[in-house]
């Protein structure tokens, strides 16, 4: 997909994230989510079977939260400790901006086996951002060098994954960035030299 495309596809999903959060699923129309996005209706059919194939797309809202933090990131600083940041703001984000049920819908999409299952492709910018960190950690020394870059970024992405689907079966009744900032250092602590 070129830039311009992807572009245009994350205008979409993005506008159509917002509506959902602020009214709902099932009260956002395509066509408010084609005015929201500056797009058209072409362009979005061109992207999206319908808007049941956006829940899917959740998962380039993360890689967008992803690629505004890599700007912030210090280079020289310990790699487990920059992923144990990196989930933390993501899960705030989670927290915060993303409506609880449509998380639930994400992750039973993602259990069919029919359709796109965003949270496992691996050309998304999130597994390439994780590897390159991953592998440079590694080259400074803060990773271990007992696991491939590909096998620990496998590990933190189903980390990352079991936190997000045990706070949905627990009705998320409690703060998923909290959950997390106790549990993900223990469940990622092998990659640690």
């Amino acid at each position: 997909m070129s830039k311009k495309g992807r572009d245009t596809k994350l205008k979409i999903v993005k506008a159509a994230w917002d509506l959902f959060y602020k009214q709902g699923y099932d009260d956002t129309t395509v066509e408010e989510i084609v005015e929201e996005s500056g797009t058209s209706k072409g362009s979005f059919y061109h992207y999206f079977e319908s808007k049941d194939a956006l829940l899917g797309s959740l998962a380039y809202l993360f890689d967008e939260k992803y690629e505004e933090l890599e700007k912030t990131l210090n280079p020289s600083a310990d790699t487990f400790d920059t992923l144990i940041y990196l989930n933390q703001e993501l899960f705030d984000m989670i927290d915060n901006k993303i409506d609880r049920d449509l998380i639930s819908k994400l992750y039973s999409t993602q259990l069919v086996k029919r359709g796109e299952r965003s949270l496992l492709d691996n050309d998304r910018f999130y597994y390439k951002f994780l590897k390159k960190l991953m592998t440079a950690g590694q080259e400074r020394g803060d990773l271990t060098s007992d696991m491939s870059p590909n096998d620990m970024v496998r590990l933190y992405a189903m980390c990352e994954r079991a936190l997000i689907c045990d706070w949905c079966l627990f009705n998320f009744n409690f703060s998923l960035k909290s959950y997390s900032k106790d549990l993900l250092p223990i469940m990622i602590y092998k990659i640690k030299k």
